[in-house]
C-alpha cells in the first residue's frame, strides 16, 4: 500500500458518518430479498455462493427452488452430486456446486451438519473464502467480521480514492483497513448488506448515481472526479482463445447418447453430448469419429452436420458442429468420462447438463425412433 492511501485508513472510525448514513439510507432503500429474512446459516451459505458471479434477477427462483429440494445441510449432502448439479443447470460455474456438496458433507462429518462459527473452521471448507465466510459469520452469527465482494470493494476505492489494483496484497490489505475502519459493532452483519446494495444499485461498476448516493460527500473520488476510474483495473495481457468442438447426436430407439464429465475440471460432473476438440486443419467428421472411439470405445459413422452453436465461456468461446451419428458397440466410458446414459426426452430435466448440450437437444424433437433437427 503506498503512504497516501495507507495514511487514509486511520482517518475514519466506525463513528464516522458513512457508516450511519449507508445505514440509514439501506432501511430505507434495501430491496426485499429471501435471504435478507432469515438468520439460518446454511440458507444464508447457499445464498452466497449462488450470488458469486451471478445476477440477483437470475439468483431468485434458482434459490427457492433449490432450498424447497435441499432444506438442510443433511439433505445436500445426502443427496447425489447429480441431483444437486440438476437443480443447478443454468445458473453456470459448476464447481461452485461441487464445492457446496463437498462442503455440505464435511460439515456433516465434522461439525454435525451445522455450520461452523469460526473463520478458520468455515474457511477450511471447499468453497468458502474471506468474503463468503465473513458473510456467514456477521449475517448468520452476528459477529464483528466484514464482507468484502465486489461491490463492496469497489465501493470502498471509490470512497477512499484507492489508486492502486485492488488484486495485488497491498490492495487486499487496504480494502480490509477501509471495511474494518467503518464497521459499526454489533451491527456489522446489517452494515455488510447495506454497503454490498449500494454497490449493486447505486455505486456501479459502469454507473456512478451519485446525485442518489447517501454518502456522496464523502466520497474522495467523487471530489476528484474520478469516481468512474476507480477502482483501478490490472492490466490483463491474455487474449480470449477461439477452439472449435464438434460433437454426436447419436440415437437409439428414441434416446440420445450423452456422457457424463469427470468430476475435476472445467464443467466437472456435468453431462454433455460426446465430442470434443478439433485442432487446427483437421477434418471434422475425422476427429468426431475419433474422440468417439478414443473416450467411448465406439465405431461411428459421422452423417450430415444438424447445427453450428457459437457458445462463450470466461475466458475461451467455442464454435461447436453438431452432427448426427450412427454409432456400433457398447459406450465404455474412458479419458474425460466416467459415465454414459441413453436419454429420454422425459428425463431432460433431471440431468445436470452443460450449456451446450442443453441448446442442441432443444432442437430435438424426440418423435419416433429417428432424429430430425
Amino acid at each position: 500500500m503506498d503512504s497516501k492511501n495507507y495514511c487514509r485508513v486511520f482517518t475514519i472510525n466506525s463513528s464516522s458518518p458513512i457508516t450511519g448514513l449507508l445505514l440509514t439510507w439501506y432501511r430505507a432503500h434495501k430491496r426485499d430479498l429471501p435471504w435478507r429474512r432469515t438468520r439460518d446459516a446454511y440458507a444464508i451459505w447457499v445464498s452466497e455462493v449462488m450470488l458469486q458471479q451471478t445476477q440477483v434477477p437470475t439468483v431468485l427462483p434458482y434459490y427457492e427452488r433449490f432450498l424447497r429440494r435441499f432444506p438442510t445441510v443433511r439433505a445436500l449432502a445426502d443427496a447425489p452430486l447429480d441431483d444437486l448439479l440438476a437443480a443447478w443447470q443454468g445458473l453456470g460455474y459448476y464447481a461452485r456446486a461441487r464445492n457446496l456438496h463437498a462442503a455440505a458433507r464435511l460439515v456433516c462429518e465434522r461439525h454435525g451438519c451445522v455450520l461452523p462459527a469460526s473463520r478458520a473452521e468455515l474457511e477450511a471448507l471447499p468453497g468458502i473464502g474471506e468474503y463468503t465466510a465473513g458473510a456467514i459469520l456477521s449475517m448468520a452469527y452476528g459477529q464483528d467480521e466484514p464482507s468484502i465482494d465486489v461491490n463492496v470493494a469497489r465501493v470502498l476505492a471509490r470512497l477512499f480514492d484507492y489508486d492502486q489494483p485492488l488484486t495485488k496484497a497491498a490492495g487486499k490489505k487496504a480494502l480490509r483497513a477501509y471495511a474494518a475502519a467503518l464497521l459499526p459493532l454489533g451491527r456489522a452483519g446489517e452494515f455488510n448488506q447495506a454497503i454490498m446494495e449500494l454497490g449493486a444499485t447505486i455505486c456501479m461498476a459502469r454507473v456512478a448515481l451519485c446525485d442518489q448516493c447517501p454518502v456522496a460527500a464523502h466520497c474522495r473520488a467523487r471530489a476528484l472526479g474520478v469516481q468512474l476510474q476507480r477502482p483501478v483495473a490490472e492490466e490483463r495481457r491474455d487474449r480470449t482463445i477461439e477452439q472449435e468442438h464438434v460433437i454426436a447426436v447419436a440415437e437409439q430407439a428414441g434416446r440420445v447418447l450423452i456422457v457424463r464429465r469427470k468430476p475435476d475440471g472445467l464443467l466437472g460432473g456435468l453431462w454433455e453430448l460426446p465430442g470434443g476438440e478439433v485442432e487446427p486443419h483437421q477434418d471434422r467428421a475425422q476427429a468426431l469419429a475419433r474422440h468417439l472411439q478414443a473416450g467411448l470405445r465406439l465405431d461411428a459413422q459421422v452423417a450430415e452436420r444438424l447445427a453450428v452453436i457459437k457458445h462463450a465461456y470466461s475466458r475461451f468461446r467455442v464454435t461447436v458442429y453438431v452432427y448426427r451419428c450412427h454409432t456400433s458397440g457398447t459406450p465404455v466410458p474412458a479419458n474425460g468420462w466416467d459415465a454414459c446414459h441413453w436419454l429420454a426426452a422425459d428425463e431432460v430435466d433431471a440431468y445436470g447438463l452443460t450449456g451446450v448440450a442443453t441448446r442442441a437437444l432443444a432442437r430435438v424433437p424426440w418423435a419416433g425412433s429417428g432424429l430430425l433437427l
